[in-house]
């Protein structure tokens, strides 16, 4: 493998990609413990857990994301992450917030989701067990 100053790296959601773009340095944080990614890192995968990713730009600049949970593979000098949710933030404080906002209303929309599905399933089963009920 040649040696890089730079890799890629693609932070992706089920609906989007939240970035993709060089960097010379990621740091995150898996099951077991927090990592720091450098361009000529040794490939691995691994698990990640909700907490702060921090993507270094080859200008210097960080970019700080929320993310939940997801998979981390780096290759070569390519690193894919895909997480459930995630969001950017311009700094630690005003990310903190936008966590908190945007991951709640998803979860409320998912308990919503959830408590719909749960109804459509009663509802089944309900008219199965009609269904053999003998008629006389």
């Amino acid at each position: 493998m040649s040696t890089a100053s730079e890799m890629q790296v693609s932070l992706r959601l089920p609906s989007e990609v939240l970035f993709d773009g060089p960097a010379t340095r990621l740091t995150g944080e898996a099951a077991d413990g927090g990592f720091g990614i450098l361009p000529n890192h040794v490939d691995f995968v691994t698990a990640l857990v909700p907490s702060v990713l921090l993507v270094t730009q080859p200008d210097g600049r960080e970019r700080i994301f929320g993310i939940d949970e997801g998979l981390l593979v780096k290759k070569g000098h390519r690193v894919e992450l895909a997480v459930r949710r995630g969001v950017e933030g311009d700094d630690l404080d005003s990310l903190s917030d936008t966590v908190g906002d945007s991951f709640a209303g998803l979860e409320d929309e998912e308990k919503s989701a959830r408590a719909a599905l749960s109804r459509l399933e009663a509802d089944m089963v309900r008219r199965f067990a009609s269904l053999r009920k003998p008629h006389i």
